[in-house]
């Protein structure tokens, strides 16, 4: 384990798998960090073996990583360049889900990236579900100081559209503890999300300053409005949309660090 500090104090702890190829910082989404989250490391490591060096980091909050107060997205932002700062040229960036917007804003802040590769980004761009009720993000803050099992509920039904009977089934399932257990974190992610889960097409204007390579992947399994948002970055990027057969919002290792080894080599 490695550890940085952000410009605010923050300390982020991260794996880092290679040295010395291109690198490769892989921003998570919600509920992601490395003891919670093998398959991502699985495909860091996997991508260290084609010659580049991968950050797989803990975001604030969770894992190792510390966490200042106040919270803001532009926090997050610095961990990044944080990062970036210790890295070899040229760099790439990957997000997943909430981190793939996060990454994008990274970009615009200036995170000096060649490169962004973009694995459905938590974004509702059309009538595939319904939009997160008014005042979410609100009651997601509230119920992080006072229940993180109300919080993990609230997050996964109205910011994620699990069915509630969905997630009254997962409450029993092994991976609820891991969930429980950063809870605390979700407003981060929902602040990072809200805006664009509503129903309507991405803001062109909000990164209309990526001008850098990116690439849209999704999986065929994956809810169908996860699928279209992929499809809508794709198109709002003009960038190549790719599709991994019989995969869903967490895709296999190795096709995921097949998917990024032939983006970040092209």
């Amino acid at each position: 384990m490695h550890k940085v500090i952000s410009a605010d104090g923050t300390t982020i702890a991260y794996d880092r798998y290679g040295t010395g190829g291109p690198a490769v910082i892989f921003v998570g989404g919600a509920f992601q960090h490395r003891a919670f989250d093998p398959t991502t490391a699985e495909a860091a490591r996997l991508l260290s073996e084609e010659g580049f060096t991968v950050y797989h980091y803990d975001r604030r909050g969770r894992g190792d990583s510390t966490d200042t107060q106040p919270y803001a997205i532009e926090r997050e932002i610095e961990d990044i360049a944080a990062l970036a700062a210790t890295a070899p040229d040229p760099l790439y960036l990957f997000g997943h889900s909430s981190g793939a917007i996060l990454a994008l804003d990274a970009v615009v802040a200036g995170v000096p990236a060649a490169k962004i590769a973009l694995y459905e980004p938590a974004t509702l761009v059309d009538d595939t579900r319904m939009p997160s009720p008014a005042g979410h993000l609100d009651r997601v803050r509230a119920l992080a100081t006072q229940d993180r099992t109300a919080t993990v509920e609230a997050f996964l039904t109205d910011g994620v559209g699990v069915p509630a009977e969905f997630v009254a089934q997962m409450k029993h399932a092994p991976v609820w503890p891991g969930f429980e257990a950063v809870a605390h974190t979700l407003p981060y992610d929902t602040e990072i999300t809200d805006p664009f889960i509503t129903g309507k097409p991405l803001p062109r204007d909000r990164w209309a300053t990526v001008t850098i390579p990116v690439l849209a992947g999704r999986g065929s399994a994956s809810e169908q409005w996860l699928q279209n948002s992929a499809a809508a970055a794709a198109e709002l990027f003009g960038a190549p949309l790719v599709t991994l057969e019989g995969q869903d919002h967490g895709p296999a290792s190795d096709l995921l660090a097949g998917m990024l080894r032939d983006f970040f080599r092209g």
